[in-house]
């Protein structure tokens, strides 16, 4: 059976409000937000500002830090998350808002200064706020400084869980052409502004970038070239490359970096990295280098080799994350690979920091279980997860 709805839209004065203009105590906003101590966050990131009575008055921790919570747990864009916040009474309060608004609490710019702010350090003191409850925050400080080496150790407690994976960065997939065929478009772009104040007084100089963009289209567009296609296409935009480079490097002479602004000199600067490493990797044919660039907006973004079927490299920041009764911690965080079994010792003394006693069984891959690591787990009597 099939009940036709009325095809009219009830009018903005009927529509039906089931919580009587009220909010839900039960919410998941309300109730998240009722388990941030706001207060001793506000404490911290007031510490950033200088006492000067100058300037624009910086939107308060709640408001900064509520935003980047509401992006990341709904998956949203910078600009996105303004609007369902200016949409929806629970986000602004959660943010703090002491009534609701019907307009943009800010613009969608400031999340960039939002998320530098809230850097790495910060949000690890923020994490073991809400964690650690007072009383067990005061009880790890006296013990850490009452212990001594000579104290008897307290008893183990508890189950630590370790693992590192990679954080995927916002990047395409990066290959070598790829990467050069931009890079040589920017540097066009460059020559094109530096330039730009001598348009109709002296001829411009070559950049080829109709035939070079031909070429790399050759190649780009065949479904599966041969690596000799891949490296002759290579050899090519290195060509254009250079030459867009010694041109630069020409009209720099005449002082006409100061045309440039600076994403354009950062770019700039990328590019005649990525040359060097690319040039490099061509002459000595192989595919690896320190330090690779792998993207020219993020440049420092690494490959990291993870060894799985289903993507053996990935592109972004590794970590190696513990685990306590449902609680993660962020205890490394690199752009440039390591080996996460040089972390155990680390991960379990910051344990016993929280919490003032060694956990009573550590429970890790295989890679974990160095002669070390085995022998410190022995010495504090921690149990080791078996391989």
């Amino acid at each position: 059976m099939y009940r036709k709805d009325n095809p009219h839209q009830r009018i903005f004065e009927d529509f039906y409000l089931p919580f009587g203009g009220k909010l839900r105590s039960d919410n998941r906003w309300v109730i998240l937000s009722k388990q941030i101590p706001w207060q001793k966050i506000e404490r911290e990131y007031e510490s950033h500002f200088n006492d000067s009575n100058t300037g624009n008055i910086a939107k308060p921790a709640r408001v900064a830090l509520g935003a980047l919570i509401i992006k990341e747990r709904l998956g949203l864009t910078d600009r996105e998350t303004v609007f369902q916040i200016q949409e929806n009474p629970y986000l602004q309060y959660f943010l703090g808002f002491p009534e609701y608004e019907d307009k943009a609490p800010f613009d969608h710019s400031l999340m960039v200064h939002f998320r530098k702010r809230f850097d790495k350090e910060m949000l690890s003191k923020i994490n073991d706020m809400i964690v650690l409850p007072a009383k067990a925050s005061q009880a790890t400080t006296e013990v850490k400084e009452d212990s001594s080496d000579d104290d008897p150790p307290a008893a183990n407690r508890g189950k630590l869980i370790m693992d590192a994976t990679c954080t995927p960065a916002d990047i395409a997939y990066p290959t070598d052409l790829k990467l050069l065929n931009e890079a040589r478009e920017k540097t066009e772009q460059i020559i094109d502004v530096m330039y730009a104040p001598f348009i109709g007084q002296r001829k411009k100089p070559r950049t080829y970038r109709q035939r070079a963009r031909h070429d790399y289209l050759a190649v780009a567009k065949q479904k599966k070239p041969g690596p000799n296609k891949i490296r002759k296409a290579i050899r090519k935009q290195l060509g254009y490359l250079r030459r867009n480079l010694k041109t630069i490097e020409a009209l720099t002479q005449e002082d006409l970096l100061r045309f440039l602004d600076k994403r354009l000199y950062r770019l700039l600067l990328v590019a005649q990295e990525l040359y060097r490493q690319q040039s490099r990797m061509y002459k000595d044919r192989r595919h690896t280098i320190a330090d690779r660039i792998v993207s020219l907006y993020q440049p420092h973004v690494r490959p990291i080799v993870r060894g799985k079927v289903k993507s053996p490299v990935e592109f972004g920041a590794k970590i190696s994350v513990s685990l306590v009764d449902g609680f993660s911690f962020v205890d490394t965080l690199s752009w440039d690979a390591f080996n996460e079994s040089g972390d155990l010792v680390s991960q379990v003394e910051a344990y016993r920091h929280r919490f003032g006693f060694y956990p009573a069984s550590v429970h890790v891959d295989r890679i974990y279980r160095t002669r070390d690591n085995r022998r410190f787990c022995k010495k504090y009597g921690i149990r080791l997860s078996p391989p």
